[in-house]
Order: structure tokens, then C-alpha cells, then sequence
């Protein structure tokens, strides 16, 4: 006869204080003044390593998107400007890969650096506004935003907003509350800042300057230097890249002008309709598991049993509310409000191309509107309950992505967008000019999207040149594309390949021409193989 060993009341006991006292020491780091910015940071920190890791595996089949390869292409050289963008996002991209190599996993590191560092300023703006408890809550909210880590895997100039414009908001409103020139001055170059990573961010700073016309204590702003000391500090820091601008022909805008916008009103109402049910589909998830958490509250077994609709209503509750700043709160519910239903408004009446990724910079206060209702009641359990299930979902994440990466490998073989490899003709281009030339190629022209693999895989990292684009990035041009030679690139399926091969015949009519054809092979499976058409100017004798 066995004799099982039980566990004494004590240990029991033990046990469970030992689980209430870390969900105590938790909370109160959360709360501590001289604890809480290290607890944030540190969870930005766990957040930007635990989705690297997850990045890696998800995109282990891929290529880096083209968007983050043109990034490091703009980063190589530091101009005031890039053709298509304001110049901040190529600055960023270069001094990042000064002290990180051209891989794969650096620009996942990067991208969720970014986001990360955008986390801490969203908590930052949250003190503005509500305590210490509320703010820990925004900040989780933020990181279970899918922006934030699925949808954040691409660094270009719509992620690095969401360093920027929290960065803006939070400058805001600390001039609306100081009211003194030091914070205009911090607020110009908070808005100029912004400007240098994409002028989408004019939606931010209107949004910005309605809510300050519209706010009950507008005037003790507005007869105070700081908004008049941001207009002219942003005017003054902005000057250099507008000499640029106008040295460029305005070229940015033409590109605006060239790509998105529309005559087609059906189209424009369908493309309106997705944008807006595609950001309240990514903003579901963190609000559902907000809900999730604070309905998880203790004794919330017993409520289920006993008065289920008190898991809802005990989280809501009349009076005042000392952890509201209700004043500063108005400015973020009207700034949300403004940016949420302005561009799309704007879009219908203007005929825009609204693209879905438009709205990542735009939606980050949502959860900090939805804390700040003074009446929902925020308890300390429902700050552990938040950060476990972060890190419940991110550790079940990084376990499932491999599993997650073959299936959707499987799903989609034959997409050559996303699986092409365009990383092994980049090597092998490398090969082929080192073996007739016995230097470094320095030019790869073709279309942004087939070049810019190029220009970060192969090893001698050449400056992009577009023929046909308004918009070029500046990085070099067509004298450097005689004098140095060039490969071209066109994928051999493309539309626009007879005008590049018009283009050949003008500028380099005895380049030699071969057709390549690459296909990469992820854990045994074969990707889609892809031909290119390639072009090999030798350099000027």
C-alpha cells in the first residue's frame, strides 16, 4: 500500500504568498517612482528580444522587405532628403548598420527597436495624462497592438513614426501644461523631427493644432510663447531640408501625386472602407485582452458563478477620478478623434490611394483614450494580469513561429513576391562582375522593388539607380552610371521591361545580356524560381 505525500497547509500557504508577492512586487514597481521607468524599460527591452527572435524564425524563408532594404540603400549616404522621403528614416538605417552587418536578423533588431523605443514615449505621454497604475496598463496595451509586433517586422519611415509622433504628442502636451518657451522650443523640434521622417505626419500635427484651437482652456495656451516659439523653432529646423526640396524640384510631392491619387471614386470608397476596418480589427486585440485582464480580477471565479455581469460592471464606477487628468485627457481624445476620421474623410473628398499601413502611426493613443475614461477603475491585479498574458502570447509566439513559418511557406509556394530569391542573385551578380571586372560593382539599376535587394545583399552593397522614376533617391547618377558601369535588373514577367530595354539601348548598347533564373531552398522546401533579365555594362575605359 503506497503512501501519497501531501503538501502541509503551511507550504500551501507559502506557496501562495510567495505568487501574491511577486503580483505585489510587480505592481508596485509599476507605481514606485524610482521603479517604474526601469520596469518599462525593461519590458521594451524582453519585447524587442523575444520578437527578433520570433521575426527571424516567421521570416526565415524571406528576403528582407523592399522597404527596409531601400532604408539601408538612403543610409549609406547622409543627404536631406531621398526622392520619395524626408531623410530621418535613412539616417536611422545608417547609423544603425554602422555598427550592425547588412542580415536579416539586424533589420528584424531594428525594427523592433523601434517600436520598443516607441513604447517607453507612449508610456511617457500616458504619465501626462493619467497615474502611474493606468500608464503600465497603456503601455502592454501598446505592446499586444499588432503594430507593435506582427505587423511591425518592416523598418521604414510608417515605423519610425511611431517613435516620432508619440515623441510629438508627448511634447505637446507638455507645452500645453508648461506653457513657457523652453517647451515651444522642445515642441518645434519634437514637430520638425517629425516632418524629417514622412510628411504623412501633417495629419499629426493638424490633429495637433485643432485640438489646441478646440479645448476648453485654449486661450491660457495660446496667449503663452509656446505654441508661437514651436511654429518658428520647427520653421527654423526644417530650413535645410526645404532648400533641398526646391533644389530637388519638389520631386517628394511628385511622387505623392504620381502614386496615390485617384480618379476612380468606387475604388476610393472600397480602399476607405479597408482602412478603416483593417485598424479596428488590429486595434480589437489589445483592447479585447485588456478587457480580458481586468475581468480576470479576483474573485472573478465567484462572480462567474454568482453575479457574472459584476465581472463587466465592477470595472466602472461614477465620480471623480484622481488618476484622470481629464484636461490633458481632452487633448488626447480629440487628437485621436481628429486623426482617426480626417484622413479618410480626407481621402474621399480628395480622391487619395489611403493604403491600409497608413494608419500604423496614426492609432498608438487608442489605448491611453480608452484608460483615461474616468470612470472605468483600474485595479493593481489587472497589471500582472496584462503582462502575463504578454508574455504568455509572446513565449507561445517564439514556440510556434517555425511551425507557423512552413505553413504559410506551404500555403503560398508559388508567391514570388514574398518568396522570391532575390538574395542569391544578388550574391551571384556580385560573382559575375567580380569575374570580369575585378572590382567593386558600384551601380544597380532597375525598379525600386528589384534593386533594392541588391543593393543590401550583395556584398558590395552598389548605389540604387531608377531610369524611369521621377523620383530617384539621389545616391547616384547617371554620369556615375557611365563611368562606373552598372548591372541591370528586371524581373523578365514585369510590364515596364521594354521601356528599361529602351532605355539600355540609349546608354549602354553593348552591355552584355544574360538571363538568370534563382530559387531558394528553406529547410529542404524549394521556393518559387524567378528569371531575371540582366544587363552588364562594363565601367568607362
Amino acid at each position: 500500500m503506497s503512501i501519497t505525500s501531501l503538501p502541509s497547509p503551511e507550504v500551501r500557504t507559502k506557496a501562495r504568498l510567495s505568487f501574491g508577492r511577486f503580483r505585489a512586487w510587480l505592481v508596485a514597481c509599476a507605481v514606485r517612482p524610482e521603479a517604474r521607468l526601469w520596469l518599462v524599460i525593461q519590458l521594451a527591452i524582453l519585447h524587442a528580444v523575444l520578437w527578433t527572435f520570433i521575426l527571424i524564425n516567421l521570416k526565415a524563408a524571406q528576403d528582407v522587405h523592399m522597404d527596409v532594404a531601400e532604408a539601408y540603400g538612403w543610409g549609406q549616404k547622409f543627404l536631406w532628403g531621398y526622392g520619395k522621403h524626408p531623410p530621418l528614416s535613412g539616417w536611422v538605417a545608417g547609423l544603425w548598420f554602422k555598427v550592425f552587418p547588412a542580415a536579416d536578423w539586424a533589420t528584424y533588431a531594428l525594427a523592433m527597436a523601434t517600436v520598443s523605443a516607441g513604447m517607453v514615449i507612449c508610456w511617457l505621454v500616458a504619465l501626462r495624462v493619467v497615474d502611474a497604475r493606468r500608464a503600465f496598463l497603456v503601455v502592454v496595451m501598446v505592446a499586444l497592438y499588432p503594430i507593435f509586433n506582427f505587423k511591425g517586422f518592416k523598418y521604414n519611415p510608417d515605423l519610425l513614426q511611431l517613435v516620432t509622433l508619440p515623441l510629438l504628442v508627448l511634447a505637446y502636451l507638455n507645452a500645453f501644461e508648461k506653457r513657457s518657451w523652453r517647451s515651444g522650443v522642445l515642441l518645434g523640434l519634437a514637430g520638425a523631427l517629425a516632418l524629417m521622417t514622412k510628411y504623412w505626419v501633417l495629419t499629426m500635427i493638424g490633429a495637433i493644432g485643432l485640438a489646441a484651437l478646440i479645448h476648453p482652456e485654449r486661450m491660457r495656451f495660446l496667449v503663452s510663447p509656446a505654441p508661437w516659439v514651436a511654429i518658428v523653432t520647427m520653421v527654423v529646423a526644417m530650413i535645410p531640408h526645404v532648400v533641398w526640396l526646391a533644389e530637388a524640384h519638389f520631386v517628394p510631392l511628385t511622387y505623392a501625386g504620381d502614386t496615390y491619387s485617384l480618379a476612380d471614386s468606387g475604388q476610393v470608397h472600397q480602399l476607405v472602407t479597408g482602412y478603416m476596418l483593417h485598424n479596428l480589427g488590429l486595434l480589437a486585440l489589445p483592447v479585447a485582452l485588456a478587457g480580458l485582464a481586468m475581468a480576470l480580477v479576483p474573485p472573478s471565479f465567484t462572480l462567474l458563478l454568482r453575479a457574472p455581469l459584476r465581472i463587466v460592471t465592477r470595472a466602472w464606477a461614477r465620480g471623480a477620478n484622481p488618476g484622470v487628468n481629464v484636461s490633458q485627457a481632452l487633448n488626447v481624445w480629440m487628437i485621436q478623434i481628429i486623426v482617426a476620421f480626417g484622413p479618410p474623410l480626407g481621402a474621399l473628398v480628395f480622391g487619395v490611394y489611403l493604403k491600409t499601413d497608413w494608419g500604423i502611426s496614426l492609432f498608438f493613443l487608442v489605448p491611453l483614450a480608452l484608460v483615461a475614461i474616468p470612470t472605468l477603475r483600474v485595479q493593481g491585479a489587472s497589471l500582472f494580469n496584462i503582462a502575463a498574458i504578454w508574455l504568455v502570447l509572446s513565449v507561445a509566439t517564439l514556440a510556434a513561429s517555425p511551425w507557423i513559418a512552413a505553413r504559410e511557406m506551404t500555403a503560398n509556394a508559388g508567391n514570388t513576391a514574398t518568396y522570391g530569391a532575390r538574395s542569391e542573385l544578388a550574391r551571384e551578380l556580385t560573382q559575375a562582375w567580380h569575374a570580369r571586372f575585378a572590382s567593386r560593382w558600384a551601380v544597380v539599376a532597375g525598379t525600386m522593388e528589384t534593386i533594392q535587394p541588391m543593393v543590401f545583399y550583395s556584398p558590395d552593397h552598389p548605389s540604387p539607380f531608377t531610369p524611369n522614376e521621377a523620383w530617384a533617391s539621389g545616391l547616384t547618377s547617371l554620369d556615375d552610371v557611365k563611368t562606373y558601369g552598372f548591372i541591370g535588373v528586371f524581373d523578365a514577367t514585369d510590364e515596364r521591361l521594354p521601356k528599361f530595354e529602351k532605355w539600355i539601348s540609349e546608354v549602354a548598347p553593348t552591355a552584355e545580356r544574360v538571363v538568370m533564373t534563382t530559387r531558394r531552398f528553406t529547410h529542404g522546401k524549394a521556393g518559387p524560381a524567378m528569371s531575371w533579365n540582366v544587363y552588364i555594362a562594363p565601367p568607362a575605359k
